[in-house]
Formats: C-alpha cells, sequence, structure tokens
C-alpha cells in the first residue's frame, strides 16, 4: 500500500512538499511516480523516478518540481515550487515493476489566492 500526504491550499507562486509511504511494499524496487488528476481530465504523469534515481518530469512542471526517493524510509516526495492554478488536481504517487502497479490514496493540491 502507499500512503499520500501533504496535499493543501497555497497561493500562487507558493510551495508544498508532498510525501508517500510504503507499506508492504519496497519503494526501491519499484519505478516510482506522481500523478496528478484535474476535475474533467485525465490522469497525467508529473514525474518519475527509476530505481537508479534517474528522474523524468513533465514539460509543465519541469524546473519547478523535484521527485526524490529515500529508500531507508520507503518514500518518495514531491517538491511543488513556483505553484499555479493550473497545477490545482489530485494528486497520486505510484509505484510499478513489471505489470504490478500500486495506487495511493491521492492528496488534493489546490493553488489559489
Amino acid at each position: 500500500q502507499l500512503q499520500a500526504s501533504g496535499g493543501g491550499l497555497v497561493q500562487p507562486g507558493g510551495s508544498l512538499k508532498l510525501s508517500c509511504v510504503g507499506s508492504g511494499i519496497l519503494i526501491s524496487r519499484y519505478v516510482m511516480g506522481w500523478y496528478r488528476q484535474a476535475p474533467g481530465k485525465q490522469r497525467e504523469l508529473v514525474a518519475s523516478t527509476n530505481i537508479l534515481g534517474e528522474t523524468n518530469y513533465a514539460a509543465s512542471v519541469k524546473g519547478r518540481f523535484t521527485i526524490s526517493r529515500d529508500n531507508r524510509q520507503n518514500t518518495v516526495d514531491l517538491q511543488l515550487n513556483s505553484l499555479q492554478s493550473a497545477d490545482t488536481a489530485v494528486y497520486y504517487c505510484h509505484a510499478g515493476l513489471r505489470g504490478v502497479s500500486h495506487w495511493g490514496q491521492g492528496t488534493q493540491v489546490t493553488v489559489s489566492s
């Protein structure tokens, strides 16, 4: 299981840090990703990190968001900086490995003045 936390309400230009902790799975073995889904839109990949620690970002968040994993803590974090109203969505963490897929429950991020 994956448990995500850290969402909230923030003003444009602000920052948040999302955290995802694994329970019963070893995050070090998985490709970890953060997805988001805004109202009326499809879920989209925001950032991912493979088992080597290599990272990948959606063009819309590159330079503003940073994904990182801590294998000792069994966590993966997403630092969100310079937030925009377009970043408002429910954010989900995901673990994937050879067709096996685990989703967290989602955490709401709202960017509004």
